[in-house]
Parts: C-alpha cells; structure tokens; sequence
C-alpha cells in the first residue's frame, strides 16, 4: 500500500483517525514525559516544561478516544475541534522551542520539528476529512 493509498483509506474511515490522533497523542505524551525527561541532558529542553508539554497530549488522547470509541453521528466538529486542539499545541511547543532555544540541543531542535510535521500533516489531514462531504 502507498502511502498515498493510505491517507485515502484514513479520509474515508474518520472514526479510524480519531483512533489514529489518540495513539499519536499517546506516544507524543510518553516520548515527552517519559524519554526527554529521562534524556533532558541530551534534548536541552527543562523538564518542567517538558512535563506541561506532555500532559497536554494526555487530554487530546483521552478526547479522541472517547470520539473513536462512542464515534457520534455528527463527528465532523468533533474532528475540527481536535485539529484545532492539535494546531493550538503546535503553536504553544514552538513558542516553547522559540524561548528555550538556547538550551536546546540540535537533538530537541530535531525532535520538536519532526513533532511539528507529524502534528501538521495530522491536521491537514483530519480538517480536510472533516470538510469533505
């Protein structure tokens, strides 16, 4: 399957995506307060921030796993609303990114920005599904 195929197959399966999003937050909520902290030397980024940054996810996970799990008729603003949320995080981690970059390792710049990728093209992905009719 090409990756092209399986972005079709995720836009056509939107309860899929909420599950999706929700393992995404998951993992981005083990990997910031769980292995950074563990590494904080090596990333750069203070764990009391990394902390605040990895309780976040833990809600966005909760939130589209419930969406995954009772999937309402209606879902297309449930899905608008997690892009937003997810948006929203991009913008707080980069402006984290941003004042801490002082301290950031070329290690924490790497993460962050391919946190940020991945974060986006979920984005554009959940708001082009849920605009699609």
């Amino acid at each position: 399957m090409t990756f092209q195929q399986m972005i079709k197959s995720i836009r056509t399966n939107p309860r899929k995506l909420f599950l999706i999003d929700s393992l995404g937050a998951i993992t981005s909520a083990f990997s910031l307060g769980v292995i950074l902290i563990q590494f904080e030397s090596y990333f750069g980024m203070p764990s009391h921030v990394l902390y605040i940054l990895a309780v976040i996810p833990c809600f966005f996970a909760l939130y589209s796993f419930l969406c995954y799990w009772r999937f309402p008729r209606n879902w297309r603003p449930f899905m608008k609303a997690i892009a937003m949320a997810n948006l929203l995080y991009c913008f707080v981690s980069m402006g984290l990114v941003y004042q801490f970059h002082g301290q950031l390792t070329t290690l924490g710049f790497v993460y962050f920005l391919l946190e940020f990728i991945i974060i986006i093209s979920l984005v554009s992905v959940e708001l082009t599904t849920a605009a699609k009719r």
